[in-house]
């Protein structure tokens, strides 16, 4: 078994219009850098860590985690619509692995996934069918949440069971970093939206229509500075990038939710899936970053990052093996 790792920051205004040429052409250079680390690499399976916005979890019944044995993007901001290629008993065995590891997590046999799990996909692999996938669900949105070291003792688990494949894995992890876009939430929410986010009543073509539009609104107002949203925080984004880049994971041990939400607004919950993915790369011993990009982007309402990263043990051989072919 060899892991390697991909985490990005996702963001449906990457298909849509609004933010400038040269914001989309940087974050596309970027994503370009991270799409032929994973090209070089040659994955058999990857394993996504991914959050979602009430399209396939809702606060009916809300896991903390969620693994699917099969899914099916819904096709959200331009993204994927259709089934991914999840092996089923591979999914169902890595389910077990990390239920006897000590971590509760929960199965789905028919997941619903949105942009936040598509986009990577089809950003780092040209297609989101383009290899099989284990899709894992890591709430970041729906409160209350769980301490960040449960979102690492899941990462711990995967990584742990994946030692046991003769498999080269791709780890990813989507979502953040600072950033507070127009979510609902449940204490505020009323109507059809409250319904939605409660029952999962599916969304009109209409209403998906509207909420595509106010997206689009909400990030030209953030992007000019007239918006109530929290204002991105680069320097707490730095801090959280630079203790991953120092393989300093203990250091989330530390960090509470409140803290969070205040330096980083209500969806930086989201790093969950990168503390995830970072966990279980760690299983294989130390780390070395490759791809490093961030950028704080208004017009994204994100702070957008991309990293990749490989074991140290296996950098050498991995070289050698690419110079070889």
């Amino acid at each position: 078994m060899a892991l390697a790792l991909c985490c990005v920051s996702h963001s449906p205004l990457l298909d849509l219009p609004g933010p400038e040429a040269e914001l989309v052409d940087e974050v596309g250079g970027a994503l370009a850098q991270a799409r032929e680390f994973v090209r070089a690499w040659d994955p058999e399976l990857v394993v996504t860590f991914s959050p979602d916005h009430y399209n396939g979890f809702f606060y009916r019944l809300m896991p903390p985690f969620c693994l699917g044995t099969s899914a099916q993007g819904i096709g959200d901001y331009g993204t994927y619509a259709g089934t991914l290629d999840v092996p089923e008993q591979l999914a169902g065995d890595c389910a077990q692995a990390i239920l006897d590891a000590g971590v509760d997590i929960s199965v789905s046999a028919t997941m619903d996934v949105d942009h936040a799990t598509t986009q990577p996909l089809q950003r780092l692999l040209g297609d989101a069918r383009a290899l099989p996938v284990i899709p894992i669900f890591v709430n970041a949105v729906a409160t209350p949440l769980g301490p960040l070291r449960r979102a690492a003792a899941l990462g711990r688990a995967v990584g742990e069971y994946l030692a046991s494949l003769d498999k080269r894995v791709l780890l990813i992890g989507s979502g953040g970093l600072s950033h507070d876009p127009p979510v609902p939430a449940r204490a505020t929410a009323t109507g059809p939206v409250l319904d939605r986010i409660v029952h999962g009543t599916p969304q009109t073509p209409e209403q998906r229509a509207a909420r595509q539009t106010a997206v689009i609104a909400a990030a030209r107002d953030f992007a000019v500075g007239e918006s109530p949203l929290k204002p991105l925080n680069p320097d707490w984004d730095g801090l959280f990038l630079d203790l991953l880049d120092e393989g300093r994971l203990d250091a989330f041990d530390d960090w509470d939710n409140a803290t969070i939400t205040r330096e980083g607004g209500n969806s930086a919950h989201e790093i969950r899936t990168w503390v995830a993915a970072y966990a279980a790369l760690a299983t294989q011993g130390k780390y070395r970053t490759g791809v490093r990009y961030y950028r704080a982007a208004p017009a994204l309402i994100a702070g957008f990052a991309v990293r990749t990263a490989i074991p140290d043990t296996d950098r050498t051989a991995w070289a050698n093996d690419r110079r070889r072919q």
